[in-house]
């Protein structure tokens, strides 16, 4: 089981389901909007029969229905909000601001998800979040703190430092 948490579109899910078979998705997101467009696109993939979706907030611990999952893959909002008007105009003027701002420092997100989303996780479960910029230390130790272990960081095809991951052991 997998949770495409801040799923937006629901790429990141509907990839996951195309290519494992035998893998069940839900992907969640806060906007309606948002998931109008993923259950377009649950229907356009034709994955119905696996893929699921709801409405959450990241910010807040999730429902009791939300647990047991293997993976939790988290593309938060990770833009610091001074950030925000600076940013390339097909970003600015395209995406819901929403879906950019990560508070003063850009880990509002990170903090929250790590401190209220681990007990989705079944034991050995991993939490992967996509970060921007300069902010994958931040994050390690934003995991590290709230009991994650076994934390990895990976490039992108860029050499940025771009994922980071952690396993969940509580």
């Amino acid at each position: 089981r997998v949770l495409d948490l801040c799923a937006g579109s629901g790429c990141v899910g509907l990839a996951v389901a195309a290519h494992a078979p035998n893998c069940r998705v839900v992907l969640a997101d806060l906007s309606e909007g948002a998931l109008r467009i993923c259950k377009q696109n649950v229907r356009r993939n034709n994955l119905n029969a696996r893929v699921t979706c709801v409405r959450a907030d990241a910010t807040q611990a999730p429902a009791a229905s939300l647990w047991d999952f293997d993976v939790i893959a988290c593309n938060p909002p990770y833009i610091p909000h001074k950030d925000l008007p600076d940013l390339d105009v097909s970003v600015r003027d395209y995406e819901p601001w929403g879906a950019l701002d990560g508070g003063l420092d850009g880990l509002d997100f990170y903090r929250a998800i790590a401190r209220h989303w681990g007990t989705a996780l079944r034991l050995g479960g991993s939490l992967i979040f996509e970060v921007g910029i300069g902010q994958a230390s931040d994050v390690e130790k934003i995991m590290a703190e709230n009991g994650f272990e076994n934390i990895v960081t990976h490039q992108d095809t860029q050499g940025i430092w771009r994922v980071v991951e952690g396993t969940a052991n509580h």
